[in-house]
């Protein structure tokens, strides 16, 4: 199958060209064509599946086919994230694919100011990203209109339930018109994931992608404890002492991406850098000086590494680890393509150890640790078990202080109190309510 036969228009396919994107994942097959026709969706898909292209280049192909331009501050699809980060990620995703479309899009979320928000949704957008509470805040504030909503996204719809935006979306979908196309991806198909799609679908196609959660056999995986503020210097270290060639580099953040590549440089290493805040000509000039091996170390975040496909790509180092676990299979996956053997290398700070047992739980082993004698870290790297289980020292008992100074006397009644502790409080995940409205309802 090729992108091609999913129906997908000329701009798009060309996009996906100079991505050089092959072939439709699982989920994009399954779902690219349903949704161009207009088709509802519900899909259980994690971030690593490919779901942003999914959805995304069936709605910029339906935005160019359908409905009248824009009108001022409204909004033609609507994509709902859980998180300031994720917002940026699927923002990034919009830009890249509609780079040969007269489209414009944009990303909201909190913790910013708003004004530069609020002036950039006066001449209209034909896809905002956003977060509940931003948006509603927006909206509140008359600075978006949902009259000429097509599409409705709801991204990682179980995390916006647990983050407790349930209320916020109740108050968003009752302002949202009822004719539209509303897509929801979810991790899993819970029971309030699916009360949540009994009440905002209609007639919906279910899709079930798992994801790739173990590496290929050829790659060795290993870690290195470190000090966050060492990090650059060993990287420096490994790749001199080791004589590495080709290696793939990611970091977390953008600034992050500049600061290392700017290091490299500075130490005479032939080397470049790609996120998302770059033009897309400059990715596309560094991947390519990449691929012909005119640059040794390219530095990427994971969003600007999409799309890179190197045959022998012997080494892959993540700087820092991802937050999605599922980002490090994918980053991996790189490497020890085709029977060849390849390497992943991640360089882990103490607190970096809750992203690494999340990883080690979803590739089911234990990522073997190789102390650098000249860099053992002051804030030690805790131990992880299988389950990812982070073992945690044992806390020194502290001694009881006595009144007094030392002489006998009181403590209060509290130490001779025989009443167990209260039990811990449960979160209690809440399902919007739609403002009442009978299942079903649109």
């Amino acid at each position: 199958m090729t992108f091609a036969s999913l129906g997908l228009i000329e701009p798009l396919l060309r996009c996906l060209d100079g991505l050089d994107y092959k072939t439709p994942t699982p989920v994009q097959a399954q779902a690219i064509g349903p949704i161009i026709k207009g088709r509802d969706l519900m899909a259980a898909a994690q971030t690593g599946t490919g779901k942003t292209a999914a959805f995304t280049l069936p709605i910029l192909q339906r935005l160019m086919m359908e409905g009248p331009s824009v009108a001022s501050n409204s909004v033609r699809a609507l994509v709902l994230v859980p998180t300031r980060e994720l917002a940026e990620q699927v923002q990034q995703s919009v830009q890249t694919y509609s780079q040969f479309l007269p489209l414009r899009s944009y990303a909201v979320y909190g913790g910013v100011s708003i004004n530069p928000q609020m002036m950039k949704l006066r001449k209209g957008l034909d896809v905002l990203v956003a977060t509940p509470g931003r948006l509603l805040d927006l909206y509140r504030q008359n600075a978006v209109k949902f009259s000429q909503l097509q599409v409705l996204v709801l991204d990682e719809a179980d995390r916006m339930l647990d983050l407790g935006f349930a209320r916020e979306l109740d108050d968003l979908f009752a302002a949202l018109p009822k004719k539209r196309q509303t897509l929801l991806f979810s991790a899993t198909f819970s029971e309030a994931i699916r009360t949540l799609a009994g009440e905002m679908l209609r007639d919906p196609l279910s899709i079930e992608v798992s994801p790739r959660n173990a590496a290929a056999k050829s790659v060795k995986q290993w870690l290195i404890p470190v000090d966050k503020k060492r990090k650059a210097e060993l990287f420096l270290h490994l790749y001199r002492s080791r004589k590495w060639s080709q290696v793939l580099v990611f970091a977390k953040t953008r600034k992050g991406v500049d600061e290392l590549g700017q290091e490299l440089l500075a130490a005479g290493i032939r080397a470049d850098s790609i996120h998302g805040d770059k033009p897309q000509p400059t990715r596309l000039r560094a991947l390519q000086r990449f691929k012909n091996g005119e640059v040794d170390v390219l530095v990427a975040t994971d969003v600007a590494a999409r799309g890179l496909d190197i045959d022998d790509l012997p080494l892959v180092v993540n700087f820092d680890l991802p937050i999605v676990a599922e980002d490090y299979v994918h980053r991996i996956g790189r490497t020890g393509r085709a029977g060849a053997s390849g390497q992943a290398v991640s360089l882990v700070c103490a607190d970096e150890v809750q992203l690494l047992s999340a990883i080690e739980a979803l590739i089911q082993q234990i990522l073997q640790r190789v102390d650098e004698p000249d860099f053992i870290p002051d804030h030690r790297v805790p131990q992880t078990v299988a389950g990812g289980l982070v073992v945690k020292k044992p806390k020194k008992l502290k001694k009881p202080k006595v009144v007094g100074g030392g002489k006998s006397g009181s403590l209060g009644r509290w130490m001779e109190s025989d009443e167990p502790a209260a039990p811990p409080v449960k979160a209690i995940r809440k399902v919007p309510s739609f403002g009442g409205k009978p299942k079903g309802g649109r």
